[in-house]
């Protein structure tokens, strides 16, 4: 059967801060074995072609606990390619977000129950609709923005965030802290 809205568009946890403040400890606490993640925004801003030190140190600390991997709406192989080649993780682009095939195929690839698979994501209306179809566990997090795009607000975002809203999910981003999961 379908779900309603609001719970289709609410992330199981929603982190404080970027995908960096995703630790081992937040991983195992919610006994998950592998994340599907997304990568634009969620592991380097829009424009970047390659990881930074910091996404490298924190995928070599995450896999130490889950299994990774990336899909992206992006279809640039050379750009998406290079970023996971750099992070040694396997890959899938042009995934039509919330388009649940690559997804699907991901899942296939880890061999992991579903349930204990994070999708992990910036978007709303993208990554947390597509893990929440699926019965993935959902994370958002807050978008990396390229350092001359960081003053501009976050335009899509907000709208998103005041759409899920009005339908029922709650993400105030004033209230936006690793919290509530023992429902």
């Amino acid at each position: 059967m379908s779900m309603p809205w609001n719970k289709l568009l609410q992330p199981d946890l929603i982190l404080e801060g970027s995908i960096l403040n995703l630790t081992p400890d937040i991983i195992q606490r919610y006994g998950l074995k592998g994340m599907v993640l997304d990568v634009d925004e969620t592991l380097v801003p829009i424009r970047a072609a390659s990881a930074s030190v910091e996404l490298q140190q924190w995928v070599k600390e995450i896999r130490q606990v889950a299994t990774l991997c990336l899909v992206s709406n992006n279809l640039s192989e050379p750009r998406i390619g290079g970023i996971a080649r750099s992070l040694n993780l396997p890959y899938y682009l042009g995934a039509a977000k919330p388009s649940r095939r690559k997804i699907k195929a991901a899942l296939q690839t880890m061999n992991l129950p579903v349930q204990q698979v994070a999708m992990v994501g910036d978007r709303l209306f993208t990554d947390v609709l597509a893990g929440n179809r699926l019965g993935m566990f959902t994370i958002l997090v807050e978008p990396i923005i390229h350092p001359d795009v960081a003053l501009r607000s976050h335009p899509v975002r907000n709208f998103e965030v005041w759409i899920s809203e009005i339908m029922g999910a709650s993400i105030s981003p004033k209230k936006r802290r690793f919290t509530n999961l023992d429902k």
